[in-house]
């Protein structure tokens, strides 16, 4: 486990559930931070701030909930709108959402960051870590534990805890981009 006070990028509860239970359940209370400018529409990011707060509520841990700026993520990745998931746009947009994350850390005393992004099985973990290393370039002090959050049991955890809990379970990543690509393959 890493050492120091950790701050958990969140991108939604069914990705922070098996990692809040085994942080938690190990002594270690992370912050978990909600920097997720990429969701679209506002309604579809409410509704998993909620269900995120709801559960981290459970489990006794704080959500701080980051600006939502929907207009200043769409600069981040102007340019790579029609690339795939998992391709070059999904690197900036991690990078775009761990440095928000990053700067949130070194500007409150945090030495550790790492991200749910990690825990999901649609996400490219070589792309996590880049963008998690970038981000923690930017501000010393604060360290990336890139972890890959699907071992030890993790996901099988994962996929228990959004049963029981019935979280909203979304089937794409939240942008519009991403949505698209959901509505074609349907």
């Amino acid at each position: 486990m890493a050492d120091g006070k950790i701050l958990l990028h969140s991108c939604c509860a069914p990705c922070s559930g098996a990692i809040l239970e085994h942080l938690v359940g190990s002594g270690a209370y992370p912050l978990v931070f909600f920097s997720n400018s990429n969701i679209f529409p506002k309604a579809e990011y409410d509704l998993r701030l909620s269900e995120l707060v709801r559960y981290a509520r459970k489990v006794g841990v704080e959500v701080i909930e980051d600006e939502y700026d929907h207009e200043a993520w769409l600069a981040a990745v102007k340019g790579f709108e029609k690339e795939r998931e998992r391709g070059a746009r999904c690197l900036r947009c991690f990078r775009f959402r761990l440095e928000r994350a990053a700067r949130y850390a070194g500007e409150h005393g945090f030495e550790v960051l790492t991200t749910t992004l990690a825990s999901s099985r649609w996400k490219d973990l070589s792309q996590v870590d880049d963008a998690g290393l970038y981000a923690c370039s930017l501000f010393p002090g604060v360290t990336w534990w890139g972890r890959n959050w699907r071992k030890g049991g993790l996901q099988q955890r994962r996929s228990e805890i959004i049963r029981e809990q019935c979280f909203y379970n979304q089937t794409f990543c939240g942008c519009e981009f991403s949505r698209r690509e959901e509505r074609l393959e349907q």
